[in-house]
């Protein structure tokens, strides 16, 4: 079984976050382990704070992890400042782990920041050149590039090749905030891009949506390679919020349905 490990911080409303990393992992055969980053009150109504773990202790927990378990792949999501997004990549420098996703969260669905300011460069510098992928959404991808969103798929394109050249061996631009009917996300490489596209789905219940993509990625990726990987991970996340409304959890922006395929 493949052992799959997240570093990212803790939603307690279970749609997001660890939470919603580990329910992915689960849901797709692998053993998941978790690393945390930052604790968060929030429900399916927004994140109410936001508290960073020591950099001490995010160590302390990799080192004692590795020094156990080797993780297969590892999905990094919410590292919320630049003292810790250095801590992070510099364990991975010392420890490696075969594959590495990064999700690049920057603000919940509900519009709160889960990035500080100074942040983004950090994420630039540091992770950007480690990663195997990573996974911004439009927002995501203009501020990594400080420029403006896209509004077109070419556009996508472009930023995604922009991205590209900044280190990172693979690009998955989502284009979800697109207006358009279907929803296209765009994996570049240096082989060129795969266009998978989506039928937008009629649902407010997307908590956890990017979460969710990243961990599937992790999980797949030591089985299936990056490409059918990727794609797998996006037929899982299509199904999960197709089934979203099923859960009927909270009065806000319910999570996605990590176990359709069973329940």
């Amino acid at each position: 079984m493949n052992k799959i490990l997240t570093i990212a911080g803790s939603d307690p409303s279970g749609g997001a976050g660890i939470q919603a990393d580990l329910k992915a992992f689960s849901a797709l055969g692998t053993y998941g382990m978790a690393i945390l980053s930052a604790l968060t009150a929030q429900s399916t109504q927004g994140v109410d704070g936001v508290l960073p773990v020591p950099t001490e202790f995010i160590e302390k927990q990799y080192c004692v992890l590795y020094d156990d378990i080797i993780a297969d792949a590892v999905k990094m999501g919410a590292l919320v400042n630049s003292d810790i997004i250095e801590c992070v990549a510099g364990l991975l420098t010392r420890y490696p782990i075969p594959f590495v996703v990064l999700d690049t969260v920057m603000i919940a669905k509900g519009g709160h920041p889960l990035l500080a300011n100074d942040a983004v460069s950090a994420i630039r510098t540091h992770l950007l050149p480690l990663a195997d992928i990573i996974t911004p959404n439009i927002p995501e991808a203009a501020a990594l590039l400080d420029t403006d969103e896209a509004t077109t798929e070419a556009q996508m394109q472009a930023q995604g090749e922009a991205l590209l050249a900044l280190g990172p061996k693979a690009v998955l631009i989502k284009g979800g905030h697109l207006e358009a009917e279907i929803s296209p996300d765009l994996l570049v490489t240096q082989s060129g891009t795969e266009r998978l596209v989506s039928p937008r789905i009629a649902t407010k219940n997307t908590h956890g949506t990017g979460c969710t993509l990243s961990a599937a990625i992790a999980a797949l990726y030591p089985s299936h390679g990056l490409v059918n990987g990727v794609r797998l991970a996006k037929e899982y996340i299509d199904g999960a919020i197709a089934k979203a409304d099923s859960l009927q959890v909270g009065q806000g922006i319910g999570p996605t349905h990590h176990f359709y395929r069973w329940w």
